[in-house]
This record gives C-alpha cells, structure tokens and sequence, in this order.
C-alpha cells in the first residue's frame, strides 16, 4: 500500500514557495512525508515510485461551488429541475465523475433539489461509485419564489428561517446556503437583497448555533452589507448589479466593509467565461446567440474588473466556479484560476486559493488541502509547471484521491 510520487517540483498548498525535486509518500490512503532529499528506508521499502519528468505534484484542486444537479451543458435551471429526483440523482453521479476527471478532488455543492446530494455523498460513502468528496448544502435557503426557490428551500421571516435551518442540518448539510438576493431564476430580482438585515442575521444565528458555517449568495451590493453585518462564513459571487439590465456599478464603500470583515468571497468568473467559451466554439452564431455572446463578453469583463477592485481593497478570495450553472464545466476550475489570475492575483495566489485556502475556508483543512503529512493523499501531477502558466493544470499526469489512484498518465 505504499506509493513514492517523484516529479520535478512540488507545491503544497500551503502558500509556500515550490519545492524542487520533492518526493511524495502515501500509505493507506495518507500523506505520509514529503521528503527534498533521499527518502528514509520505512517509507521507500516496498513501495511502488511513480515517476512523472518535467511535471508538478500538487494537493487535489478544490471546487468551493458547484451545482452537481445541473449539466453544465447551456440547459436552464428551469428544463434542468423539470426532471424526476432519480435523474437528478443520476446527473449528479455523471457530474461528479467529471470533476474528479478533472483533478478535482473535492467539491463543494451549493444547492440541490431535496436531497439529491445528499444520496450521491452517500452512496460515494458506500464505495458504490467513483467522485471527489464533496460538502453539501442540500436545498439552499431563499425567499417564496425567490433564486432557485424550485429546489425546495423556500422560508420567510424569522422563525421560519430559524426552523428552516434546523431542518437542514436535520437532514445532513454540512454548511447553510442562503440566497441573498436573486439570481438567474426567472422573476426574481437580482439587484435587490431578498432578506431584510433581521432575517439575515437570524440566518447566521441559527446557523453558528448549531456550528455550521454559513455561505450567501449575493448579485448586489444591498445583500453583501447584509450579510456582513450578519456576520456569515463566506459570500458567493459578490456582484453590484444595479437593475435588471445587468448594469454593475462597484461600490468601495461596501468593498472595504467587506475586506474589513475577513469574510472571503468566491468570484465564480467561469460562469461568464464558460459562457462567452461556448458561443466562440460555435462555427457560426445565430442574431440571438451573436447578442448573448455580446452580453456576456462584457459581463466577464465587468467581473474580472470588480473582481480586480476587490483584491485591491484587501479581500480574500478563494477559487470555485458554478460548475453545472449555464455552460459552466465541471472541470472548469483552471479556467476559474486563469480569469483570477487575469484579475490581478499571482499564479501561487491562486494556485493556493484553489487548494489550501479553499479547504481553510470551507472547514475541511484537518483533512484535505496542503501536501501535509497526516492528511488524505488527495494527490494531482500535472505536466509542467503552474506557476509559469496554469494552463498546466489541464494536462494531468495523474489523479489521486485518499490514495486511490482515478487517472494516471
């Protein structure tokens, strides 16, 4: 049961400079030293080397957002939950087998119809499956109608909230999603927050109460200030539409609040970027598909810029992609580290944002995350090296989770 992976260059995850010419040991599914010299005769004796020349060896990548019930292929969330449980259950398997396809190790799910989610991290559990671990929300919270209100988690006002989150946990959600504000659901208000501050902070509350961190969707700059000033875990998206025509106008005010805070945001840029990829692979557009592609090319742009001004003003951020939302791919998350690094972080910024820092802020570093010895030998190596261009990371040589090897060039 013992593996010795060799590469040129090993980045741990951690923040820290890479390492050259590291080795890395498993045993029975851990981490059992990472070694820059010879390595000792107890880790070497029987153990089988693989070798990769010219590549790097990294922790798994980590998705801190990701829908497994959606396809990711262009379908709308309304055709998507027009489908009986048992083929969301079965999408969901397809989907996760991708992102571990992908070197996505972990995945953090955002909102799933009833408990679908819940059943895959079962049956994974099992060992009926292959799939990356994965944190689950379940049904995420939102108002009577509100952003993805069909997946089952409608409540209003304070009690009902306070119940509503009780009843997840209940359930087996390891962390609470709230929609803050609307989002792509049909008749809902994205540039408004759909909570008022009580309701939010009830929310955060209930949720600490019961020791789960607690994550927020928000479109505008209303539902950040709420959320913040709830006190919650973590914001997704941090967006500052205006109105209903996707006008976006950036708000320092609120930027440095939440920068103040230390709450950490996820920008999900793939969405845009994803969108914008699919039209331009297209031989040749429709008027209706030139327009999209029109809208969302300048919808990245404004989101890579408020993801810049973000940054800049002292905010933490960490990597994870939608993945399943619009056209946005399960291993998509490269993509999401590229447009990041467009954004004006570092490649080891980022590299580090969808590795370590992930597992920090979604709760789960004592276990996956660092290249540390003692923790789940969630492995990846990919071709070359990261930190010169993260288009590397699409070239994997090979893909391990708790010391099972899925993938191996």
């Amino acid at each position: 049961m013992k593996t010795l992976i060799k590469a040129d260059r090993t980045i741990d995850g951690t923040g820290a400079e890479p390492v050259i010419g590291a080795t890395v040991a498993v045993e029975n599914g851990r981490i059992t030293g990472v070694y820059t010299g010879e390595v000792p005769e107890a880790a070497s004796a029987g153990a089988t080397v693989l070798e990769y020349p010219g590549s790097t060896i990294m922790p798994g990548m980590i998705d801190t957002h990701v829908h497994l019930n959606l396809p990711g292929d262009g379908t709308s969330l309304e055709d998507a939950v027009r489908e009986p449980e048992g083929v969301l259950v079965a999408t969901s398997s397809f989907t996760a087998a991708r992102a571990l396809a992908g070197g996505v190790t972990t995945v953090r799910d955002l909102g799933a119809m009833g408990g679908t989610v819940f059943h895959l991290k079962r049956a994974l559990a099992l060992g009926h499956g292959k799939g990356p671990r994965i944190v689950a929300c379940g049904q995420p919270i939102t108002i009577t109608g509100g952003h993805t209100w069909y997946f089952g988690g409608e409540a209003d006002g304070e009690v009902n909230l306070r119940r509503k989150v009780r009843e997840m946990v209940k359930q087996g959600a390891d962390f609470i999603k709230v929609m803050g504000s609307g989002g792509g659901t049909v008749n809902t208000l994205s540039w408004r927050a759909s909570y008022t501050r009580e309701e939010m902070a009830a929310l955060a509350d209930e949720a600490h109460a019961l020791d789960k961190k607690i994550a927020v969707h928000c479109l505008c700059a209303e539902s950040i200030e709420y959320a913040v000033d709830a006190g919650v875990d973590q914001i997704e998206h941090a967006g500052f539409l205006i109105d209903g025509k996707g006008h976006q106008k950036f708000d320092p005010r609120v930027a440095e609040k939440l920068a103040k805070s230390g709450t950490p945001v996820t920008g999900t840029l793939a969405v845009a970027g994803s969108a914008v990829n699919a039209m331009l692979a297209k031989d040749k557009l429709t008027p209706e598909e030139e327009a999209f592609l029109s809208r969302w090319q300048t919808l990245l742009e404004d989101n890579v810029e408020q993801f810049r001004k973000l940054r800049e003003a002292g905010v933490r951020l960490v990597a994870g992609t939608d993945a399943g939302w619009r056209f946005t791919p399960f291993d998509g998350l490269p993509l999401e580290m590229e447009l990041m690094h467009r954004g004006g972080m570092s490649t080891l910024e980022v590299l580090t944002a969808g590795t370590g820092f992930a597992a920090k802020v979604i709760g789960i570093d004592q276990e996956v995350g660092t290249l540390t010895t003692g923790l789940a030998a969630d492995i990846i190596v990919v071709k070359g090296n990261p930190l010169d261009d993260l288009g590397a990371l699409r070239h994997l040589q090979l893909v391990m989770q708790a010391g099972e090897i899925h993938r191996s060039a």
